[in-house]
């Protein structure tokens, strides 16, 4: 008997490799899944620039990073919040943090379906992702509650359609058939696998630490090589180790215990070359 309907996500058909460098941009859920790879001794690099919650603001990151002759990463993923953008009117650019400047030095704009396709096409083929092999994209579940719960939910259907119709372009769109494109239903999976509120944080909005562990165990399931799950495995019990606070940190036993986990850190990055 089953109490959930569980998302059905196709494997992928690259998969994620211990090796993999990792880019992680976009809103705080792209915060909380990088931080799970990066827990993990995966090679992640998670929104150096801040958060960013709308495509043209991630596009934004991909230009810094080229900027900063960043290498390109094997592995990029992106997570959309919202189609709301601020413009600054003085130059009329749309900026990625209003640094706490009055709002009456700035416009609020809602991103057309077409405006957030051709921002999603100019991330998929932006010159910092030319050796990328992966690009993911995904949908935050996080809701937005000032515009309003049905304001909220149009915004995720405008970054929904536009990631769906850059996925039927893929195949006639020259500029990235260098790497595979997926989609990660991490929207989908909180509103229909973890639909209760016991998923969520007391603010009723933000998914709990228990649901982001979900769907990275989800993500796991989908994208992650045979070679990456081991990987992942073999470090369980080293960071649980690294990660264990002793009622007495100065004794010999702790320090032998510690000492014991350092080495097997040692053999670990050894074996997968890290």
């Amino acid at each position: 008997m089953l109490f959930s309907t569980q998302v059905n996500i196709p494997t992928s058909t690259v998969k994620l490799e211990p090796q993999d460098t990792l880019l992680f941009v976009g809103s705080c859920f792209a915060d909380n899944i990088g931080k799970r790879f990066a827990e993990n001794s995966f090679k992640a690099t998670v929104n150096p620039y801040g958060v960013m919650y709308n495509p043209v603001s991630i596009r934004h990151t991909l230009d810094k990073l080229h900027q900063a002759e960043t290498d390109s990463p094997s592995v990029a993923l992106f997570t959309l919040g919202t189609n709301h953008v601020y413009r600054e009117i003085a130059t009329g650019e749309i900026v990625d943090n209003c640094q706490k400047r009055p709002q009456k030095l700035f416009h609020e704009e809602i991103l057309s379906l077409e405006e957030c396709t051709e921002a999603l096409q100019a991330i998929v083929s932006h010159p910092l992702l030319k050796r990328t092999r992966l690009i993911i994209f995904t949908v935050s579940p996080i809701r937005y509650k000032k515009y309003g719960y049905h304001e909220s939910q149009l915004s995720k259907a405008t970054l929904l359609l536009a990631i769906d119709t850059l996925m039927q372009e893929k195949d006639s769109a020259s500029c990235i058939q260098h790497f595979a494109l997926n989609y990660f239903p991490a929207y989908e999976i909180v509103l229909d696998e973890l639909r209760d509120y016991r998923f969520y944080a007391p603010d009723m909005i933000h998914p709990s630490e228990q649901a982001v562990d979900y769907i990275f165990e989800r993500f796991r399931e989908t994208c992650f090589s045979d070679s990456a799950n081991t990987f992942y495995e073999e470090y369980q019990p080293i960071k649980q180790a690294l990660n264990h606070k002793p009622f007495n940190p100065d004794s010999e036993d702790y320090n032998l215990f510690l000492e014991n986990a350092q080495k097997k850190l040692r053999d670990f990055k050894l074996k997968w070359n890290l």
